[in-house]
């Protein structure tokens, strides 16, 4: 399980540096070489979250014991992206106003009130985005300590269950070991009741020849 991981580990390294090195070069090109990088790195962003996806299911089944380091190491790769994705974002609203000047022929005040208004908006969803990956962080960690809880459960039932079985046993030998005394008492109770017999017939014979003896 961990090889796949690291598998994906290598493949996202891989594909971070490039989306990396194409996000340097978007504001150095210009025209149709712009817009296809640019829908390059969309695409390999796009890769790379699926990625991480993929990293995150790994990291679930593996067991908890060894599952804290996998998540350290997932919540950098998270942060990573989202350094990415922040770094290509302002690179798209630099070739948005400039595809924007280009058309309209403005370079004054009003590009760069919408410009100012475009990052201000970016750092608004950038603020979102990071709340809602610190609500994910906590749901994913809530959901491992809700795994570990049941897993817990289920060694705890284990042992109960255990327990019963050994406590059944137990019980099973006392009711065999009630049976033998009960067969045993029986046999003494008999063997006293035939001396009793023997005894009185011994006596009963022994009075019958005294008295024709004595006739």
């Amino acid at each position: 399980m961990s090889s796949d991981f690291e598998s994906y580990e290598q493949d996202f390294a891989v594909l971070t540096a490039e989306i990396t090195g194409r996000i340097g070069k978007v504001p150095k090109l210009v025209g149709d070489e712009k817009k296809q990088m640019v829908a390059n790195v969309e695409k390999q962003l796009e890769e790379a979250r699926e990625l991480l996806e993929q990293m995150e299911l790994e990291v679930r089944e593996i067991p908890p014991q060894s599952r804290g380091m996998y998540s350290s190491r997932m919540r950098s790769y998270k942060q990573e992206m989202g350094k990415l994705e922040a770094d290509f974002k302002r690179s798209r609203i630099a070739y948005s106003d400039e595809v924007r000047n280009e058309l309209l022929g403005d370079d004054g005040n009003s590009s760069e009130n919408q410009r100012a208004h475009l990052l201000d908006n970016t750092e608004r969803l950038e603020r979102s985005s990071r709340r809602l990956e610190a609500g994910y962080q906590i749901a994913v960690e809530t959901e491992q300590i809700g795994q570990e809880m049941l897993e817990n459960l289920s060694h705890d039932r284990e042992k109960i269950q255990r327990a019963r079985e050994r406590l059944r046993e137990a019980d099973a030998n006392l009711g065999k070991s009630s049976r033998i005394l009960t067969g045993m008492l029986r046999r003494i109770i008999q063997n006293r009741i035939l001396i009793v017999v023997l005894a009185v017939i011994i006596i009963f014979t022994t009075m019958m020849a005294i008295y024709f003896s004595v006739r």
